[in-house]
């Protein structure tokens, strides 16, 4: 009898430093005054979080349109990849909005992520504030997001991620998208950017965020699948940041717009932003 109770204490245990050994995925179901509607966000917390008095870097991770805030979790293997980096990864809700303050009411998805999200992971998470370990990283509208959100709040974020971005959108119009987007996705840019010349474009624009003192901009990471129809996108962001020798990673690897390219992607992702911070990895 001893002996059973002696061996199931010591299962429990090994479960129990096995589970303090995974990183931890908690939905905060958060209620945004920027938006007028909730807005949840999923929080990655790294192993050995709960017994730990450390701060952590912060990865803001973002999503494509048409997926929302657990698409990271759901699609790929973010946790397992996550396992080696003592690093928060904060996946914000995005909607279909392109991570801007839209010309709509209710809207303000920037305003959500930098004035909302960011300030309460701050006061919730044991964060390394004022050091400059904050990043961003996304896929396709996620690849813009990232960049914009991080080139724009340059005094925050040191690195930011595009995984095969829609690096053009604010050049999209409806007229010239072409028949390979989809009705919502063309009303979509419009509602996010406004018409063809408007001033929400220009400011918005990713080109105009590169024009400041290479020193201030955080190292940018540009990564797309050589199938991919938004391939041009990345290789004319790539040059346009050579011409201006602004330091940049750029990758191509076989792969069309899908998830298994991304889950190949965000491991590199992890990878260089590690060596980029030069930091150690957990494992």
């Amino acid at each position: 009898m001893r002996r059973a109770t002696v061996l199931a204490i010591a299962l429990l245990l090994s479960c129990l430093a096995r589970a303090q050994a995974n990183p931890t995925v908690t939905t905060v179901p958060f209620d945004s005054q920027a938006l007028h509607q909730r807005a949840p966000f999923n929080v990655l917390l790294p192993a050995g979080y709960e017994n730990s008095i450390r701060r952590y870097p912060v990865l803001y991770l973002l999503h494509g349109i048409g997926d929302h805030y657990d698409a990271w979790v759901k699609n790929t293997n973010l946790v397992e990849y996550a396992r080696p980096y003592p690093l928060i990864i904060v996946m914000p809700e995005g909607d279909k909005a392109w991570y801007v303050n839209g010309t709509g009411p209710n809207s303000r998805w920037e305003d959500y992520i930098m004035k909302e999200v960011m300030p309460y992971v701050d006061s919730h998470y044991r964060t390394l504030q004022q050091q400059h370990r904050e990043a961003t990283a996304g896929l396709s509208m996620g690849g813009y997001g990232a960049l914009m959100l991080g080139l724009k709040h340059r005094d925050l974020f040191s690195f930011a991620a595009s995984m095969s971005g829609a690096l053009a959108v604010t050049d999209w119009t409806p007229e010239n998208m072409g028949s390979d987007f989809p009705d919502w996705i063309r009303q979509s840019v419009v509602a996010a950017f406004g018409p063809a010349g408007s001033p929400q474009r220009k400011e918005y624009d990713l080109k105009q965020f590169i024009n400041a003192p290479v020193a201030e901009l955080p190292f940018i990471y540009l990564d797309c699948g050589t199938e991919d129809h938004l391939l041009v996108q990345s290789r004319n962001f790539s040059q346009l940041l050579e011409d201006k020798k602004i330091p940049h990673d750029y990758r191509e690897q076989p792969g069309i717009h899908d998830w298994p390219v991304w889950d190949q992607q965000i491991q590199e992702v992890l990878k260089v932003l590690w060596e980029r911070w030069g930091l150690k990895s957990g494992s």
